[in-house]
């Protein structure tokens, strides 16, 4: 690795830009390494970024920002063989804590000096990238309504959830594999990823494989308010297939139909989909950065 490619959304986490930027080129002076960055400004980033990847020919990218960062700059690496390393800066940082990337920006930017490789499955969803996960109903609500609001934080996603789990109705969805219906019926969410957790550390998907070439749908069917405190302590300590309302199905392509034409989004960022959305694997089409491993005595 000689030349690094570095996305940054500058307005990402509360850690200081500037001082970040300092600290990012004096690493990579010591280090030997030729940099060039570019930061996000939400106007045609991803022509702008695919750009720079070409013209600059990186050996690696690097997304400093959070989920959208991160998700902007790996569609672009798809089926290549350029590297995406993530410092994470956002709320959720959910793919980066799958891959058990350091949280802190000093240890994330020293993974760039003891690095592996290692190349992940990701998911076509009628047509679209997703990175990490997909989701249809209520935490797809939610977050809808916290990319409309204006406060970022754990705090403001946790409020946002409270008000409208308090209202929330499930709604009916039907998951077809090779023709074949799994599930028809009412569901508070469905959750489609190959990796294990929500960037709030929930596990949905505890034994799920980022490179086995699978992928799983979780669905969360209704349940009754008192039991609320219970779900979420089964999420925060990996027991939530010990729940009676939860069912997951393990496949390497599937169809959903979205009848309430819920929200949905992908990678944290909500999208427009229609009532009948397929999903595929793409095995190991990713390649990420990784910390390397301590060898074994």
């Amino acid at each position: 690795m000689t030349k690094i490619l570095f996305a940054i959304n500058p307005i990402a986490g509360d850690i200081d830009k500037e001082v970040m930027e300092e600290d990012v080129q004096v690493f990579c002076e010591r280090n030997g390494l030729d940099t060039l960055s570019y930061k996000t400004t939400g106007n045609n980033d991803e022509l702008q970024l695919a750009s720079a990847i070409d013209t600059y020919k990186p050996d690696v990218v690097v997304a400093l920002g959070g989920d959208g960062t991160v998700s902007l700059a790996a569609k672009l690496l798809l089926d290549t063989a350029i590297p995406l390393a993530i410092i994470p800066l956002g709320s959720g940082n959910g793919l980066s804590k799958d891959l058990d990337i350091p949280q802190g920006f000093f240890d994330a930017l020293h993974v760039l000096s003891n690095y592996q490789t290692k190349a992940i499955d990701t998911l076509s969803v009628n047509g679209q990238a997703c990175i990490h996960l997909c989701d249809l109903g209520f935490n797809a609500l939610v977050v809808k309504n916290f990319n409309d609001g204006e406060t970022r934080g754990p705090g403001s996603y946790a409020w946002i959830a409270l008000q409208e789990f308090m209202a929330y109705e499930p709604k009916t969805y039907t998951v077809q594999v090779n023709g074949h219906i799994l599930f028809s019926g009412e569901a508070f969410m469905v959750v489609v990823t190959n990796a294990k957790a929500f960037g709030s550390n929930a596990t949905i998907n505890p034994h799920g494989i980022i490179d086995d070439g699978l992928f799983e749908i979780f669905i969360l069917e209704p349940f009754p308010k008192a039991s609320s405190l219970n779900l979420l302590y089964q999420m925060y300590t990996d027991a939530i297939d010990d729940s009676d309302f939860t069912k997951r199905f393990s496949c390497r392509e599937a169809t959903i139909i979205n009848h309430a034409n819920e929200p949905v989004h992908i990678d944290g960022e909500p999208v427009d989909m229609p009532p009948q959305i397929h999903f595929k694997v793409q095995p190991q089409s990713l390649q990420v950065v990784l910390p390397a491993q301590e060898p074994e005595f």
